[in-house]
């Protein structure tokens, strides 16, 4: 069987998919991965995140219409830009992390256990403003980690790297957080943010892990799985597929672990989706181990624009991610454009262009008879998307899209 086709190198529509070559629908949920992610954790992170103020789960939007135009049965969008008021998924995570971390370090400088709610409502102010979080970040982690710091009253230093937008910088800024920018990209920020933390004394908030650091992505993955617990329980029916934008690779295990937890051997088919020039699972799915992609890593996918895959989501994607998709800018694109001016009676979405990697891979496969075949996809498939951002990036998304924000939220009403 073929495991990888690569169509139209260099143009608009070229796109690379490669099956997984160690995922089975029948691999077993190990014990090392229930030590990531599990019920019980995802218990915790639902009973601490559904009593934040604001709390209430995210639309999950029916499209109909776009579904009988690419020829499947469903479609089902989960829009994360109204999340917290932050415009994307990041809110889940990396506000939990910060969270958790300061309900350990208050534990241990009170000699007793604090309670999540003492964390919330900031019980402890002076022991809180002595503990400095950090992380780097593309734009929206890092927001979520400010916001995060601001609410549960700790300070906050965000490193970003040379090509994430002034905006970006501005709305990280806007939650109180100190922000440093450094050369190079998304990954040689992650190392000034750890070298950083290590010579003051901070705490590296992270939602990608590495050798020696895992505990609190794990914690952030965690939150992540809240969102996919609102999707799932929102279904009436299990979706076939599940296409997912990667980066890193947090929020794509933390979807997928809860899958395999859930349905088991009947899990949906589970499709990575990102930028062609960052495509790190692309290069790990080929040479079977984590491999890291070199260079700038520029694309206007800004939030995917990673080059190193996280351990702790390899230890999850590599057994029950059944294959990958590297797809154009331009591709991202035209799925911001698709969703924003919606035919037949769909809903208007206001996508981010880190948010449609998902719907750009459906595309792209649907198009090609080999790619449909590869991932099974046929007229009875029933998929489902993660719309991870919203326009986090105000100006920006209206020179892709042409219009305002604004004005394609007024169409869908």
């Amino acid at each position: 069987m073929t495991t990888e086709i690569s169509r139209a190198p260099g143009t608009p529509e070229g796109f690379t998919l490669r099956l997984n070559q160690g995922a089975r629908r029948d691999n077993p949920w190990t014990a090392a991965q229930n030590a990531i992610l599990s019920d019980a954790g995802l218990n915790a992170a639902f009973d601490a995140i559904s009593g934040w103020p604001g709390y209430a789960p995210t639309s999950l939007v029916a499209l109909p219409a776009l579904a009988a135009e690419l020829g499947i049965a469903t479609l089902h969008y989960k829009d994360e830009g109204g999340r917290f008021g932050l415009g994307s998924f990041k809110a889940l995570g990396g506000a939990y992390a910060v969270a958790r971390l300061l309900k350990a370090e208050l534990s241990k400088a009170l000699g007793r256990e604090v309670t999540m709610d003492e964390v919330t409502r900031v019980a402890y102010p002076d022991l809180a403003a002595r503990i400095t979080v950090c992380c780097a970040t593309d734009g929206n982690h890092g927001r979520s980690v400010a916001w995060g710091a601001r609410n549960f009253g700790c300070a906050c230093v965000i490193f970003i790297h040379a090509t994430v937008s002034e905006a970006r910088k501005a709305a990280i800024e806007a939650y109180g957080a100190e922000v440093r920018r450094c050369d190079g990209n998304y990954d040689d920020s992650v190392r000034v943010a750890q070298e950083t933390a290590t010579k003051e004394g901070w705490f590296v908030v992270s939602d990608t892990s590495y050798e020696g650091y895992m505990d609190v992505p794990r914690d952030v993955m965690q939150g992540y799985e809240v969102m996919a617990a609102e999707a799932f329980d929102a279904l009436d029916t299990p979706p076939t597929h599940i296409f997912l934008q990667t980066g890193v690779g947090g929020m794509a295990a933390a979807v997928t672990a809860l899958a395999v937890r859930r349905w088991g051997t009947r899990r949906p088919r589970i499709i990575l989706c990102d930028p062609d020039r960052s495509a790190c699972f692309l290069s790990s799915f080929r040479a079977g181990r984590p491999t890291a992609v070199a260079g700038d890593l520029d694309t206007l996918m800004a939030g995917l624009a990673c080059g190193e895959v996280s351990a702790l989501a390899w230890e999850i994607l590599h057994d029950h991610a059944d294959a990958v998709l590297a797809l154009t800018d331009d591709a991202a694109v035209a799925a911001m454009r698709r969703l924003a001016r919606p035919a037949g009676g769909d809903a208007a979405i206001v996508a981010g262009e880190s948010a449609v990697a998902g719907l750009a891979g459906l595309a792209a496969a649907l198009r090609d008879a080999e790619a449909r075949a590869m991932l099974g996809l046929d007229p009875s498939s029933r998929v489902l998307l993660f719309g991870t951002e919203g326009d986090t990036d105000p100006a920006l998304y209206t020179q892709l899209v042409g219009l305002t924000a604004d004005a394609v939220r007024e169409g869908a009403r």
